[in-house]
């Protein structure tokens, strides 16, 4: 397993961290103020998350699915330009969301690792969403009622697009998985692959301690039961065995990521990159 976690680049449930603020090993990136903590690992889910989808336009397997999938990216994009640009303003630093989003290297980003993995096949794609998304319609909901105006109010738009998105990755695994043996095998093996990242999703730490100090409060434990019976009542429907619980991938919210992570920002950072200051 030792292997496994370097190739990856996580780190697995367990691991020790040095203190506040950094994160053991030799990838280091020191922690800024919670609220702005918080919201970029909100934003970067959702930029990296929606750059992965992108990557399908031109290549659905369908001409339907080519405009969902491009969709789909359109909203997330759409979300991480309004979380980022939250985030700098509360930071105050006169960052923007470009800045944030196409000036920082990998150890600033704060995605959880499941969002950073290549799209894979069509099945690797709809299990990652459908995992993120039933996720991120559970904790809009929870922020659309928080204490912090500009949060709650992204939060009550997000949701609405949030909802199509379950329906539409949770319709894709059934479909899948309740279809020919092949698929079935397949998403289960997509399904199997993807699961050790999905605790992530669910890990407080001392970022969700201070801002919940702030209004910005979100029951982790009840968000995961949730969770837990929504994935299960689709998995049943699409036949397909949940996954036994072991050793958590995790590090992203720190900046220890994957190799994945690099080659993406990469190509999505090289206009901006190569032309700095540049308007359109």
């Amino acid at each position: 397993m030792a292997a496994h976690e370097e190739e990856e680049g996580g780190v697995a449930a367990g691991e020790a961290k040095s203190g506040v603020g950094t994160v053991a090993g030799p990838r280091q990136a020191p922690l800024a103020a919670p609220l702005v903590e918080y919201l970029l690992r909100l934003g970067d889910d959702r930029l990296i998350l929606g750059h992965r989808m992108s990557e399908w336009t031109g290549h659905g397997p369908i001409l339907e699915e080519d405009i969902a999938t491009a969709n789909i990216a359109l909203d997330l994009i759409g979300q991480a330009a309004q979380l980022l640009k939250l985030a700098g303003e509360v930071e105050g630093k006169g960052r923007t969301e470009d800045t944030l989003a196409y000036f920082r290297d990998g150890v600033q980003f704060r995605n959880c690792l499941l969002v950073e993995l290549p799209k894979g096949d069509f099945g690797d794609t709809m299990v990652r969403q459908f995992l993120f998304d039933a996720h991120s319609v559970l904790l809009w909901e929870a922020l659309a009622g928080c204490g912090h105006a500009g949060i709650a109010g992204i939060a009550a738009k997000a949701l609405k697009e949030d909802k199509y998105h379950l329906r539409h990755s949770s319709e894709w695994v059934v479909r899948l998985g309740d279809g020919t043996e092949e698929s079935r095998a397949r998403v289960q093996r997509s399904l199997d692959r993807l699961w050790k990242y999905t605790a992530e999703l669910f890990a407080a730490d001392e970022i969700d301690d201070a801002v919940a100090a702030l209004g910005v409060r979100v029951d982790a434990a009840g968000l995961r039961a949730r969770w837990d019976a929504m994935v299960n009542e689709v998995l049943a429907r699409a036949t397909l065995t949940r996954p036994a619980e072991g050793a958590a991938q995790r590090g992203g919210r720190r900046g220890r990521h994957t190799e994945h992570l690099g080659h993406l920002l990469a190509t999505m950072q090289s206009v901006a990159r190569a032309h700095p200051g540049a308007t359109w």
